[in-house]
């Protein structure tokens, strides 16, 4: 066999940077053997991956669902401190004015408020024309609870359940004449295995 039909063989360094071929007898060095990863070594960290995503996805959705949650529970307690400081201003008894505001705006606290003292709609909350002397007096014609409707977190709309002051608290229907309560539309379970609309 010719020399030129032999593979080249690597080259081993001499002291004074010389280098002759490695006889075919000769030991290779360890450090020519390894000049790859393996297909087990890529296997591996493939696997690896693999099992902490598996790990990580169920974590961002449970994260993302407790967000929503909180979410949730800020706009009902600020939907409901809104509802409630409404019927202190416009509370009444029937046709007896009681709040402050239902006694100085007669004519509005019958459009506003139910005989309840609760608002008739949600939109009343946005504002209230008030009609009274001290109100002409002090040029504020408006009074506002809430800047605008929230939207549920959960179905990403305004389409809240609302409730009745004489609805049970179990109504699966608005009955119509006032907003005592409002609760999520979304059928969903929450994490704590309550029903988002039993919030």
């Amino acid at each position: 066999m010719k020399e030129s039909e032999y593979p080249a063989w690597p080259v081993r360094a001499r002291g004074s940077g010389a280098s002759e071929p490695i006889s075919r007898g000769a030991r290779v060095p360890a450090w020519i053997d390894q000049s790859g990863v393996t297909f087990l070594e890529l296997m591996i960290t493939i696997t690896i991956i693999m099992v902490l995503a598996s790990v990580a996805m169920p974590l961002s959705k449970v994260s993302g669902k407790r967000a929503r949650e909180i979410e949730l529970r800020q706009e009902l307690r600020t939907v409901r401190a809104a509802i409630d400081a409404f019927k202190l201003d416009w509370d009444r008894d029937g046709d007896v004015s009681l709040g402050p505001l239902c006694v100085k705006n007669k004519l509005t606290c019958k459009d506003a408020s139910n005989v309840s003292g609760y608002p008739k709609t949600l939109q009343t909350l946005l504002e209230v024309k008030l009609t009274g002397a001290e109100a002409t007096v002090k040029g504020a014609t408006l009074k506002r609870y809430l800047r605008k409707i929230p939207v549920d977190p959960l179905t990403g709309k305004a389409d809240w359940l609302l409730r009745c002051y004489t609805d049970p608290p179990d109504a699966s229907s608005w009955c119509g004449d006032d907003v005592y309560d409002l609760a999520s539309a979304s059928p969903e379970v929450a994490l704590d295995g309550t029903k988002y609309r039993a919030w």
